[in-house]
């Protein structure tokens, strides 16, 4: 069984104007898929059906084995996390540490898990150090890492990435990039939303490109870009 299997799905923000038109997808675990498309191709809205953020219009959508429309949000936050393209989106807590305890601490976790999942979650993003600063006083590149950060916590077999590298410099794309093929080693599925075409070609093992809200490619990278 897939991931995330995505059956005959059609969605649209208003009757009559469908964004999604009759995507078929399998998303299996391990996998570092690349979901690209020109601007208004439909990616971030095919993304926010992978954790129920969005409910099929028609079609379905299972995660797990487990119809999103059947569940609450709430249900999937453990396995598939979502990172925003702009981290400022997520951040909203004092410190580092408290910003990455906030989804465990909503699972209802004792306080002992909490620090753990945070302490291990911020070991993995390298900011584990710096876990007593304010979130807004650090550079783009570490927002990046504590909104990954604020993800792993939940300890999710799959992450979201929405334009990882958007904003950083060189060094800073590097090693955001670095992080998630590392996470990707350790079992991680990885789904990322980019438009960057050497992220693809240098890291992503699967391309999944989108036009006017349907698959137009599926395949691996060289098959692709060819």
């Amino acid at each position: 069984m897939a991931l995330i299997e995505v059956e005959d799905l059609w969605y649209g923000y208003r009757p009559g104007h469908d964004v999604l038109r009759a995507i078929n997808l399998q998303i299996e675990a391990g996998e570092y898929l690349a979901l690209i498309g020109q601007n208004g191709a439909g990616k971030t809205t095919l993304a926010k059906h992978f954790n129920g953020l969005y409910k099929p219009t028609r079609g379905a959508v299972r995660v797990a084995g487990i119809d999103t429309r059947s569940a609450g949000v709430a249900q999937f936050a453990t396995r598939v996390g979502y990172c925003y393209q702009n981290p400022d989106h997520q951040i909203f807590q004092g410190t580092i540490e408290e910003e990455v305890a906030f989804g465990p601490r909503n699972l209802g976790l004792e306080q002992a898990e909490v620090e753990e999942r945070v302490a291990e979650a911020l070991g993995a993003v390298g900011l584990l150090a710096r876990r007593k600063q304010e979130p807004w006083f650090v550079g783009k590149g570490e927002r990046q890492r504590i909104a990954v950060a604020s993800v792993l916590a939940m300890r999710p077999q799959a992450i979201v990435l929405d334009e990882p590298t958007t904003g950083l410099d060189w060094r800073g794309a590097r090693e955001m990039l670095a992080l998630v093929d590392r996470l990707n080693r350790e079992g991680h599925t990885i789904i990322v939303i980019t438009h960057d075409m050497r992220l693809v070609a240098e890291h992503a093992r699967r391309v999944v490109a989108l036009c006017q809200g349907q698959v137009l490619i599926d395949a691996p990278p060289a098959e692709a870009f060819a």
